[in-house]
């Protein structure tokens, strides 16, 4: 699980910023929030424009590093505009059983700057891509004493000057060696592929923009009981439907609300029950392997109880995982779906503080925590 990240000098954000998934406090209830010691489900509210939907995008930038196309991608407004700092930074704290996993890097337009990687304390390798300062001394720990890092940095080298072409020395090695069925570095690759961010933003509906992506969602409801399971998961939502999927004689696929005739799912679906169905969607075609979901902002299509439904869903659906909800859905800052070390506070200057580091009270279950967040308990801290 992830247990740390610290970025800076990442768009809005100039200051470095730290989510600590393990700074928890010790309150008998709401203890599904909690995993091994380790903050599984969260809830960060903010005022517009704080920068929720850029906080998601640091998280998942490890993503885009190890499990992107071939070239780190390309972002002309990576750093922040106020900044004179040529790099943004960015550091992945996991933890998986006794193990514990650092990763760090830094990034220009380019692609990476700096990279290094750390177990248990250990540099196992780092790469100063500025100063061409290279150390894979430790490579034997992870088993990947084979590995060409003479040819690797030739690469290096010949593309440096190509915007985004720097290849990170650990994607590298996940693409290049076989690692053992246990090793640490599969835990990591397992983790980060299944890393997801759904944003209530029209221009990333992936299952809306295109007719291949919305066939794409039809073959996957067409396998094994998938229709009858996302039919059940619209009625849990309070959309109470029966669904048909038909095939057309072009061989494509077509979903329909079942009525006296049939009409067309799609074209008449709700946009809340369309903002349902892409983040259906979007988990479903991650192939089960969801290891952290990152919801931007999508509960402001929903009323507050589809809202409490869906989150009862997540939690149950996806026990192993680390779910955290933006919102500005006040109704949700309550002990009745979280606990006060996992309501967080996003400010307008660029720092994240929990309800429970927020107040000088000691906050108990029957504190209401919305009225507390509305009267101005925590206004220190937005």
């Amino acid at each position: 699980m992830l247990k740390a990240f610290t970025f800076g000098n990442y768009k809005n954000f100039k200051d470095e910023i730290t989510i600590d998934f393990e700074n928890i406090r010790d309150y008998p209830f709401q203890k599904n929030c909690i995993s091994d010691g380790i903050i599984r489900e969260m809830l960060i509210c903010g005022r517009n424009a704080t920068g929720k939907t850029n906080f998601g995008k640091a998280l998942l930038d490890i993503k885009d590093v190890l499990c992107g196309t071939f070239e780190c991608p390309y972002d002309p407004f990576l750093l922040n505009a106020d900044s004179d700092e040529k790099t943004a930074s960015f550091e992945y704290r996991f933890q998986f059983g006794d193990t514990e996993l650092c990763y760090e890097y830094l990034k220009e337009y380019r692609g990476l700057a700096y990279e290094k990687l750390e177990i248990n304390g250990i540099s196992i390798f780092e790469c100063d891509f500025e100063k061409e300062n290279y150390d894979f001394d430790h490579l034997n720990d992870i088993h990947a004493e084979t590995a060409n890092t003479e040819y690797y940095l030739e690469y290096v080298k010949s593309c440096d000057d190509i915007p985004g072409s720097r290849f990170p020395f650990l994607k590298w090695l996940f693409d290049h060696m076989a690692f053992e069925e246990h090793s640490i570095l599969l835990k990591l690759a397992d983790y980060v592929d299944g890393m997801i961010r759904i944003t209530a933003d029209n221009r990333e509906f992936s299952l809306l923009s295109n007719e291949a992506e919305e066939q794409k969602f039809y073959q996957l409801l067409d396998k094994d009981h998938n229709l009858q399971v996302f039919e059940k998961f619209l009625n849990a939502m309070g959309i109470k439907c029966q669904l048909k999927l038909k095939r057309l004689l072009n061989r494509q696929r077509n979903l329909y609300f079942v009525y006296d005739r049939m009409i067309p799912f799609i074209d008449n679906a709700s946009s809340g029950t369309l903002m349902l169905i892409e983040l259906y969607y979007r988990i479903l075609s991650s192939d089960e392997n969801v290891s952290f979901l990152y919801l931007d902002g999508i509960d402001s299509f929903f009323h507050y109880e589809t809202v409490e439904k869906m989150l009862f869903f997540l939690s149950l659906m996806y026990k192993e995982s680390q779910i955290i909800l933006t919102s500005h859905n006040t109704h949700l800052l309550s002990n009745k779906f979280m606990r006060p070390d996992c309501l967080f506070i996003l400010s307008e200057k660029g720092s994240l503080t929990s309800f429970c580091n927020a107040t000088q009270r000691e906050l108990k279950e029957e504190h209401n925590l919305e009225k507390m967040y509305i009267s101005g308990e925590f206004e220190k801290y937005e």
